[in-house]
């Protein structure tokens, strides 16, 4: 569950964020600048939204996301205790809100009552190196600050390479369980798969192994 955390006191993120990423994968930004920069970036489940931050507020920032159809289940959290911003914050958007001081159980608890109403699911994520992660269902690739989407046939090769990590893969082994065989690529075409691929991912993940096939370490 990918969760992003906007909170502009250093303290607090930085508590929060520590105690979230045993359980969930939280990104913490301080401001809304940082925050739009990944939203149109990259894929989360979840946004925690403390309203006072610098630049656009919590609740303008909703606002903005939600009139471009973003709609990721957002929590607000604030100091604020009246009715005012709890009613703007629901207007805006937000499913929840929070007020501070809170414990961090109770921001959990709160986590997962939204995971289960919005029913957000674990994605499977592949791991391809310290920077890069590979996510099969969206078919993306991500290194948390920027994302690649994938061609479908992108995202079959690198499904059976992944599949068969370190094992010599013959050109029409690859072919052949990817295209219907009527439909077979030319060498060109396969090659021109694998040069995007490794643009992506590194130039090393996919070795050439010459007159035989591939390799993927």
């Amino acid at each position: 569950m990918k969760i992003l955390f906007m909170e502009d006191d250093p303290v607090l993120g930085d508590v929060v964020t520590t105690y979230l990423q045993d359980f969930y994968d939280i990104t913490h930004v301080f401001d809304s600048a940082e925050a739009e920069e990944l939203i149109y970036n990259s894929r989360y489940d979840l946004f925690i939204f403390d309203l006072n931050v610098p630049g656009k507020s919590g609740t303008k920032l909703l606002e903005e996301l939600r009139s471009f159809n973003i709609v990721v289940p957002t929590i607000i959290v604030t100091a604020y205790d009246d009715t005012k911003h709890i009613k703007s914050s629901f207007d805006a958007g937000a499913h929840d809100y929070v007020r501070k001081p809170f414990e961090l159980e109770e921001l959990k608890l709160r986590i997962e009552k939204s995971k289960a109403l919005f029913n957000i699911k674990q994605e499977e994520s592949i791991v391809l190196n310290e920077k890069l992660t590979y996510y099969p269902e969206e078919k993306i690739v991500t290194d948390g600050t920027e994302t690649w989407h994938l061609h479908p046939k992108e995202v079959e090769i690198l499904n059976y390479f992944t599949a068969h990590a370190n094992r010599l893969i013959s050109s029409e082994e690859l072919s052949q369980n990817i295209w219907d065989f009527d439909k077979l690529p030319s060498d060109a075409t396969l090659r021109s798969y694998i040069r995007k691929l490794r643009a992506i991912i590194g130039s090393e993940k996919i070795v050439t192994v010459r007159g035989e096939g591939y390799r993927y370490e």
